[in-house]
């Protein structure tokens, strides 16, 4: 069998996701607190970039990257004369299209919500150590009762095994851990529920000896409900053995609940819409954003009659140029997305901005995506993880996005509208006889 070599012309197309590509599409789908990391990574990674310090940003604005396209240094990205970096740096304007939300004093959060680390159970306990009258020695021992308390503020090894281990004075420690459950929260440092119930009992303004032999000795029948067993015990009658359980029921079970567990997160919405007279209008929030702009200095490297301008330099810093361009105009095309999607909601939507959830029309990512010229792919990216806050509250962009139900009579209803009016009816079902399944069936 011969064998030759011949040449074959073949004709075909494939999409090329270009690196810059890629990012914008990375961009797209990132959260706000995501995006805030990626941008100051860029900062320091990246020489060209610098965090402008005025309100005004010194970037293009949005007509200006639509006026100027890519088209070169999206097919050729190693190409360095593809780009006039000179005259990008003195055309570039300051003045952002878009309406940004600048919150004003109140809107700003509250102080506690400002804290970076909320205090723990363990700082509040030695905080208050150091202020109280002990001497350094019982303060030393303070400090190893409270390296013992748990998350829920119990006390997790036994005096016994503290004493052996640290060499303390077993009686000298006893009296150290009751000066520690004095300190707040009451109850705090306790061996158990019955002890530390005890302590919050002392805590009371008034002695009721009835209510410390409950606890001391009728724990087991308090967690059954055991109410006539514990009156004929005591002597007293159920009604007031249920008086002091109303008591037993207002005291902290766990006392360091309120400093465990992991700390709240703030949602903080990407665009505000705002109704000023009958209309809505739609903003961007800006605000704490790190707003970007490309280094003078790097200009004056990259005119050809400088000095020393080597042309490795020169390849470097086009190269840090062109992805700190493209980064920014990444960041624009994604708010500019955000609003133009956010619109389109609003549009759709407005019975639901006027009059509540009930009102929720049946909507899909086709129906914005046909509206503004889009694929419902970059939709999807645009609201995942994108909340807006609208004077019904603050929502995922995906909530307005639900399927419908058919009706028999008139259009279709969304999903929420009906969830919504089922969790209305539940509430206001009467507890002690509350509907039956044919009842809400009718309702």
């Amino acid at each position: 069998m011969a064998m030759g070599l011949k040449q074959t012309l073949n004709l075909s197309q494939q999409l090329v996701m270009t690196p810059q590509l890629q990012q914008a599409i990375k961009l797209l789908q990132l959260s706000r607190m995501e995006l805030e990391n990626l941008i100051n990574t860029e900062l320091v990674d990246n020489p060209t970039l610098e965090e402008s310090a005025d309100s005004e940003s010194t970037t293009q604005s949005m007509e200006e990257m639509e006026q100027q396209p890519p088209a070169k240094a999206e097919e050729n990205p190693q190409a360095s004369e593809d780009f006039n970096w000179e005259s990008y740096l003195e055309n570039a304007r300051s003045a952002p299209t878009l309406p940004v939300y600048r919150g004003g004093d109140e809107e700003l959060p509250t102080y506690e919500n400002t804290l970076s680390q909320p205090s723990s159970l363990s700082d509040h306990l030695m905080w208050q150590l150091k202020l109280s009258d002990m001497n350094d020695k019982q303060k030393s021992i303070g400090e190893v009762i409270i390296g013992n308390v748990n998350e829920d503020g119990y006390l997790q090894a036994s005096l016994e095994e503290i004493a052996q281990k640290e060499s303390f004075d077993l009686h000298e420690l006893e009296a150290v851990l009751y000066r520690v459950q004095e300190f707040d929260p009451v109850g705090v440092a306790a061996r158990d529920l019955k002890e530390c119930l005890l302590v919050q009992i002392y805590d009371l303004d008034y002695t009721d000896e009835i209510l410390e032999r409950m606890v001391e000795n009728h724990l087991s029948d308090l967690e059954k409900k055991n109410y006539s067993t514990i009156a004929k015990t005591l002597g007293i009658t159920v009604e007031q053995v249920i008086d002091r359980v109303k008591l037993i029921e207002e005291m902290e079970p766990k006392p360091g609940r309120q400093y465990g567990g992991a700390p709240s997160h703030y949602i903080i919405p990407d665009i505000y819409v705002i109704k000023r007279g009958t209309e809505y209008v739609v903003m961007l929030n800006e605000d704490g954003l790190p707003k970007l702009k490309i280094s003078p200095f790097y200009k004056n490297l990259l005119d050809e009659k400088s000095a020393g301008n080597q042309a490795n330099t020169k390849e470097y810093i086009q190269g840090k140029l062109r992805s700190a361009v493209w980064l920014i105009r990444s960041i624009h095309q994604r708010q500019r997305t955000i609003y133009k999607v956010t619109e389109s909601i609003v549009r759709q939507q407005l019975e639901f901005f006027d009059k509540g959830i009930a009102f929720l029309k049946p909507m899909v990512l086709r129906d914005v995506a046909n509206d503004i010229g889009m694929h419902e792919s970059t939709i999807s990216r645009v609201t995942t993880n994108k909340y807006v806050h609208t004077p019904r509250g603050i929502f995922e962009l995906k909530f307005f996005f639900n399927s419908g139900i058919s009706r028999v009579h008139g259009s279709d209803v969304a999903s929420e509208s009906v969830k919504e009016k089922v969790r209305a009816i539940i509430a206001t079902e009467d507890a002690i006889h509350p509907f039956r399944e044919d009842r809400r069936a009718a309702t």
